[in-house]
């Protein structure tokens, strides 16, 4: 019998600059050097049986990145973190692990958005921002070229909105489907506001029953 586990992770400064990809391999090392019994696809190059939630773009922060992996023997969840807390490389940190019933679908076909909080490294004038955002949002099409296709970047807008604390920061909440994803940096090209001026730390993964949109 085999078994699923998922884990939520974050990804920190020191992995900033590491790719989805490498990513992926770094999960597949991490496991091998915890000696974790990994459930290995079939074909003539089988490979760990690992899934990844929706991509977290380049140069992007995360607290809350998730992916599941599969063993061929059920193991202690405490035991579980510990094996893999003492093999992740500088800038990875598990928040959790929990044990995923083996019918769910696939991790990657369950995201549905995301949530960035952005925070900006230079003085902006937050009433400019939020009058920006109102006319974003008041907007029926926001057409973009991406890749050399052109694309309406409005409907992968669920929510924005500056958040005022202590410092304000924005808050945007983006689809995060395969063909329809949102990209933050995009959004801020809309509001004229330098990606490099900024730092981007994703703060939710959302799966399709616990989507609310505010209206």
């Amino acid at each position: 019998m085999n078994y699923r586990y998922r884990i939520n992770y974050s990804k920190k400064e020191g992995m900033r600059y590491t790719s989805n990809l490498d990513i992926h391999k770094m999960w597949e090392r991490t496991f091998r050097r915890a000696k974790l019994p990994l459930v290995y696809s079939q074909g003539f190059h089988p490979q760990p049986k690992i899934q990844q939630a929706s991509p977290l773009p380049l140069g992007f922060l995360s607290d809350c990145e998730i992916v599941d992996f599969f063993l061929e023997q059920e193991m202690d969840l405490l035991s579980l973190e510990t094996a893999l807390t003492n093999t992740l490389p500088y800038g990875i940190s598990v928040n959790s692990i929990i044990e995923i019933n083996l019918a769910e679908p696939a991790l990657q076909t369950q995201t549905i958005a995301s949530e960035y909080h952005v925070f900006f490294l230079e003085e902006f004038d937050s009433n400019k921002i939020i009058e920006s955002i109102y006319d974003l949002k008041s907007k029926e099409t926001v057409i973009r070229v991406r890749r050399g296709k052109s694309y309406d970047l409005r409907p992968l807008i669920l929510d924005l909105e500056i958040i005022m604390e202590d410092s304000y920061y924005l808050k945007m909440l983006l689809k995060s489907k395969d063909g329809a994803t949102g990209r933050p940096e995009e959004v801020l090209s809309e509001l004229n506001i330098p990606v490099e001026f900024t730092r981007i730390i994703r703060k939710k993964i959302i799966m399709a029953n616990e989507l609310v949109v505010k209206k």
